[in-house]
């Protein structure tokens, strides 16, 4: 005579066997032995709820491991919830903030320099405006400016001098309008 083996046994003692491997497993991706061990017992008893439910199960030790990473999935989803909820429930001065460069204002003074920059170069003569545009955004050397201009090397340094001066001059009445007129004091 055959005995009946109960399939829920068989489906325990499987899970019993990949169960430590499981808490290795969900240690690593966790690292904190308690909620590895709680997200374990919760796979072990899904699982265990699929098999009594009646569903043919093919391979435990992979619906063990497919439950297990949607446990995961499923804490990171609700931390990211919570987190997201924390930083809205944060007074607005406190909220963090997008880096300075990207703030309206910042922006908006980035884009007064670059137009001032780019004034003072156009108002450069034509042939000092080539060589500097050459050396400094195209990456020429003094040489090169040189050759490709039918200069000297000597007057290609003339030329962008006088426009690193130009610029240098731009940048002091930039400062100037950025920095707070000093006080009066009474004579």
């Amino acid at each position: 005579m055959v005995s009946q083996v109960d399939p829920a046994v068989i489906g325990c003692a499987l899970l019993e066997r990949y169960y430590r491997e499981l808490l290795h497993f969900l240690q690593r991706q966790v690292s904190d032995r308690d909620t590895a061990a709680d997200l374990a017992q919760e796979s072990c008893a899904r699982v265990l709820a699929a098999q009594h439910s009646g569903r043919d199960i093919l391979d435990v030790r992979a619906l063990l491991y497919r439950t297990a990473r949607n446990l995961l999935v499923d804490r990171h989803r609700r931390a990211e919830v919570r987190r997201h909820d924390d930083l809205d429930a944060m007074p607005h001065a406190e909220q963090p903030c997008a880096p300075r460069h990207l703030q309206p204002e910042e922006a908006l003074a980035s884009q007064q320099i670059l137009r001032a920059y780019a004034g003072t170069i156009d108002r450069l003569p034509p042939r000092c405006r080539e060589a500097f545009v050459l050396h400094v955004f195209d990456d020429l050397s003094h040489a090169q400016v040189a050759q490709r201009m039918g200069i000297s090397v000597s007057m290609v340094e003339k030329h962008i001098v006088r426009g690193m001066l130009a610029c240098k001059l731009c940048e002091r009445s930039v400062s100037a309008q950025d920095s707070p007129a000093p006080a009066r004091t009474a004579a």
